[in-house]
């Protein structure tokens, strides 16, 4: 039985700008990854409002789950939120059980509870609430979408929270084999490989190092004893140990 999908949808005109580097596709594609989830696709999309309703509606079509990062915050430039309920059709305001987090948060801190703060108690009347541990605002989850912090502790915080929640197949395990070759050498034999471990994925990553060519092979699968089966294959074919 294959395992679930998901795909990313990263919010923000500071990514696109590269003002600011994206680290959440990174840890989120490691945590699907060992809890039996296929990170199929990741899109960015700047803060403008039909872009994201647009990517929105269509992700979630595709896949069994949806993760957004960015956009949840206190500012104006904050709309995720209201694009998830436009998505969906559904009403959004600022939630009793979201302003009661937040007011008690801001009151133990002796801070105001002002309105750009109310913002983030914004959340769709048919989401759940996502727990935030780090800094209270929480995240919710609307059908299959789950709307995330872009503030990578807060993000990470936040998959931690759902993650347990979710129904995930079989992990993919992974190997690796270092070969000092350019592709052009190893192109052949490996695409024998590949088709007779048609089962396993079989990717050639290219690099070069003080003036030598050479390629990482990484074998992936769910069958530990076949990328076993296909790393020994590998050695013979290249004459490396493992």
């Amino acid at each position: 039985m294959p395992n679930p999908t998901a795909a990313m949808l990263v919010i923000g005109d500071e990514i696109l700008s590269g003002r600011t580097r994206d680290a959440n596709m990174h840890y989120l594609a490691g945590e699907l990854t060992a809890h039996g989830i296929d990170l199929k696709e990741v899109r960015v999309v700047s803060d403008d409002a039909p872009a994201i309703v647009s990517a929105v509606r269509a992700l979630s079509v595709n896949h069994d789950h949806l993760f957004t990062s960015g956009g949840i915050g206190p500012t104006h430039d904050d709309i995720t939120a209201d694009c998830i309920a436009d998505a969906f059709g559904d009403a959004i305001g600022v939630r009793d059980d979201a302003r009661a987090l937040l007011g008690a948060h801001y009151k133990a801190q002796g801070l105001e509870f002002n309105t750009a703060r109310q913002r983030m108690a914004r959340i769709p009347d048919r989401a759940t609430l996502i727990d935030n541990p780090v800094s209270i605002a929480p995240g919710f989850t609307l059908h299959n979408v789950h709307v995330m912090a872009g503030v990578p502790a807060v993000f990470k915080a936040m998959v931690a929270s759902v993650l347990p929640t979710l129904t995930g197949g079989a992990p993919l395990l992974s190997q690796s084999m270092r070969i000092d070759r350019g592709e052009g050498d190893i192109a052949s034999p490996l695409a024998e490989l590949a088709g007779e471990f048609s089962d396993l994925s079989i990717g050639s990553y290219p690099f070069q190092r003080n003036g030598v060519f050479g390629a990482n092979i990484v074998i992936r699968g769910q069958d530990g004893a076949r990328v076993d089966a296909a790393m020994l294959a590998l050695a013979a074919l290249f004459g490396e140990g493992v």
